[in-house]
């Protein structure tokens, strides 16, 4: 189906472009949400009569875009879900946790706006994109943890796979350490028993001697 571009479409065109697309996407995306229009002779009519109305109002509302852009891109917002020792989430982590992160620190994002490739089904620091106006983005970080404590330590570099890491690696340094002092007592323990075994048998020897 072709249709004519009512504002810009990422990897379809700029606004008043005439482009072939496929009938549902048309018709299930672009048409409701006032995107394009199917490019009759009548509709070209209309849109070429309100084109200037159009780019008007594209440029004011990305203005307001650029200025919430401004403010938005590089925020960080922390989600704070259950998760498994290794980091796994029992569960995921969606545009709409992220849009309600953004919301309780007082940005407005609808989860629409957000693009997210997949869920999140780990902890850590995980980029995403706010598309707030056809030619206007923004990008934020979505801190996930399972606590405000931990997402602290995230927000500093840490990941959660390098504190369990670590931690197993104290732990392993602990047991060695452990073992090295057992193995130093007992070596302690057999030198004693030497020495005291030692004089013993040389009384011994001297008692076996015949008096002169």
């Amino acid at each position: 189906m072709k249709v004519v571009l009512l504002e810009r479409v990422a990897k379809l065109g700029q606004m008043g472009d005439i482009v072939s697309v496929k009938n549902g996407f048309a018709r299930n995306f672009l048409m409701p949400q006032g995107k394009a229009l199917r490019a009759t002779k009548a509709n070209l009519a209309s849109f070429e009569a309100q084109r200037v109305q159009l780019e008007a109002t594209n440029l004011e509302t990305k203005g307001e875009a650029e200025a919430m852009a401004a403010k938005l891109d590089g925020q960080v917002f922390v989600v704070i879900r259950s998760a498994s020792d290794a980091g796994s989430l029992y569960g995921s982590v969606t545009g709409r946790d992220a849009s309600e992160a953004a919301t309780a620190d007082g940005f407005t994002i609808d989860k629409k706006q957000i693009v997210l490739a997949r869920p999140i089904k780990d902890l850590g620091l995980h980029e995403m994109i706010v598309v707030l106006h056809p030619e206007v983005s923004a990008t934020i970080t979505v801190n996930v943890a399972r606590s405000v404590e931990e997402a602290e330590l995230q927000a500093t570099g840490d990941s959660i796979a390098d504190l369990a890491a670590a931690a197993e690696a104290d732990a392993e340094f602990e047991i060695a350490e452990l073992f090295d002092d057992i193995g130093a007592a007992a070596a302690d323990d057999d030198d004693l028993v030497r020495s005291d075994d030692k004089p013993a048998e040389e009384s011994s020897d001297e008692e076996d001697q015949p008096e002169a």
